[in-house]
Formats: structure tokens, C-alpha cells, sequence
């Protein structure tokens, strides 16, 4: 029926939960605009390319907890999903990633619950970005809470690699090939090459006065 409410959705509270994650994405995300202007005030240079914001559906919400065998509440998705707030960095440079994922976690109120760094360790499929998992106070009227924010941070070459192998993947209602597997991985590994290249680049030109 079209319009109906997700069971979780219609659960009393609904509203103060979703709210909460957006209001961490809010903080993080000022974090680190700031830190990045704060960079390029000292450094002549600004780290982002840019940051996308994402807050699960509720749909997603109820899909995760029945594939991990939870109950579909609201108690449930704070102890169990991660994700709900979601903020993806687009650095320029490999060691911009790593650069700002240092000055986020060094701040006294961010707590870092996970970190997977798939750009030293790639997944099968080739893909690359480092993700961490923290979670930051947000004050609301009935007092301070602790939120988690999950922040997908790559670089350009990265982030093209991984919107256009998402699109050609799950665009197709027919299994891909090993054949187009193997050929997403290469041009995965071109991607990362081209990387190095530009760090490369970028590091010699700092060199020249």
C-alpha cells in the first residue's frame, strides 16, 4: 500500500530518534568544514573536494536489522546499526585522506568506535576508501547523546571508481560476468595508480620554491 508506514516508523519516538543522527551528521560535518578551513588558512590549501550527507531510510533501517536477525525497534537500531548517519569526504589526494582522518579523530569529543581502511587493504572487488565508524555529543532537550556517524573519506579517483561500479552493477537485473569482474577490479587498480601518480605530482611541485 502506498504511503504506509514502516514498523519502525510508526513506533512512538520515531521522530526524536531520526532527528538525533541528523543532528550528528550536522556536528560532524561543521567539524569538518572547519578543520578543513582551518588547513587552508595555514597551508594555502584546501584537502576537500567535496562531502555528500546521507540518513538511512527507514526501509533500509528495517532491511538491515532483519538481515542481521534483530528486533525491528528503535532500541535495536541505535545498538546495532552504525550507519544510519552517513558523510562522505571526496579528497583530492591519498594522504589528504589519511591527514584529515588524523585531525577528526584527534578532537576530545570524538570517539572513534571503528576504522577500516579498505585504500592500504582493498576489498576483493577492488574497492577503496577508509571508513570510520565515531560518535559525537548531541544536545538535546532532554539532555547529551552520544551518536554515531559513520564518514566514507576517498579520493576523487576513488569516488569515480566506486559511483560508476556501483551504477554498472546494480543497474543490471542479469548476474555480470567473472569477465566484467575482473575488468571493474583492473580499472580499479588503474585508478589507484593514477593516485600515486598525482600524490607524486603534487608532492614535487610543494618542493619547488
Amino acid at each position: 500500500m502506498s504511503g504506509e508506514l514502516h514498523r519502525i516508523e510508526s513506533q512512538e519516538g520515531f521522530e526524536v530518534f531520526r532527528h538525533a543522527y541528523r543532528a550528528a551528521i550536522k556536528e560532524v560535518r561543521t567539524k569538518i568544514e572547519i578543520l578543513s578551513e582551518d588547513f587552508a588558512v595555514r597551508h594555502d590549501y584546501n584537502p576537500i573536494h567535496h562531502m555528500e550527507r546521507r540518513l538511512k531510510i527507514p526501509a533500509s533501517i528495517e532491511e538491515k536489522l532483519e538481515r542481521l536477525g534483530k528486533e525491528v525497534s528503535i532500541e535495536s537500531a541505535k545498538d546495532n546499526i552504525f550507519d544510519i548517519a552517513g558523510i562522505r569526504v571526496v579528497c583530492n589526494f591519498v594522504e589528504d585522506v589519511y591527514t584529515l582522518a588524523d585531525m577528526l579523530i584527534a578532537q576530545n569529543d570524538v570517539k572513534l568506535i571503528t576504522k577500516k581502511d579498505y585504500i592500504e587493504n582493498p576489498k576483493p572487488n577492488g574497492y577503496r576508501s577508509l571508513h570510520l565508524v565515531i560518535s559525537v555529543p548531541v544536545f538535546l532537550l532532554d539532555g547529551r547523546e552520544e551518536v554515531p556517524v559513520e564518514i566514507q573519506i576517498r579520493t576523487v579517483a576513488m569516488d569515480f571508481w566506486a559511483s560508476l561500479e556501483h551504477n554498472l552493477r546494480y543497474k543490471k537485473t542479469k548476474e555480470i560476468p567473472a569477465r566484467i569482474d575482473i575488468e571493474l577490479k583492473a580499472c580499479a587498480e588503474v585508478s589507484a595508480t593514477l593516485d600515486k601518480r598525482m600524490q607524486k605530482i603534487f608532492n614535487e611541485l610543494n618542493t619547488i620554491e
